[in-house]
């Protein structure tokens, strides 16, 4: 019996250990962020509230990676005239001007012709598991889940600074 009671007890100590060791995922997460901020990126996991699709009778919300790249190219006039906007990988009636399965969230219209040709050229870029963009006078970001893996890290870079570069 006394055995019986040891074998339970170290049984329940490993299970506990086991319990709180990382999984292959998380480990592989942590080395990509890691790598991301080595590469110039602040990721973040955000709430991300995506526009309603078509058909759906709520909006559909979800923590995400957000990798963000600063903005350092703008003047404080062009700061003050940028319009934010936000697109995502939803089928939906806001589309104006985007790829099919892509949306406006915030700023439909508010781009030049020009500005949406690069913008499509980006998404274009953009590894298959992004599910959204974002624009502001500060960074530009992408919402991406991970899942493409590590070699497309610096895809999202080129996406990314391509929109920096443009302005946009």
């Amino acid at each position: 019996m006394k055995i019986f009671i040891i074998v339970v007890v170290v049984m329940s100590l490993l299970g506990s250990f086991m319990w709180m060791m990382p999984t292959q995922r998380e480990k592989f997460q942590a080395q990509l962020r890691l790598r991301a901020k080595k590469e110039g990126f602040m990721v973040q996991l955000v709430r991300l509230t995506a526009p309603r699709a078509e058909g759906e009778l709520d909006e559909k919300v979800r923590n995400t990676p957000a990798y963000r790249l600063p903005r350092t190219n703008l003047g404080k006039r062009e700061v003050a005239e940028m319009l934010p906007w936000q697109v995502f990988k939803v089928t939906a009636i806001a589309n104006e001007g985007l790829p099919e399965g892509w949306c406006w969230k915030l700023g439909e219209r508010s781009l030049s012709d020009a500005q949406l040709s690069v913008l499509n050229e980006v998404i274009a870029l953009l590894p298959s598991d992004v599910v959204a963009l974002e624009s502001t006078p500060v960074h530009v970001t992408a919402f991406w889940n991970e899942r493409t893996g590590e070699e497309q890290l610096e895809t999202l870079k080129v996406a990314l600074g391509k929109l920096i570069e443009e302005k946009l």
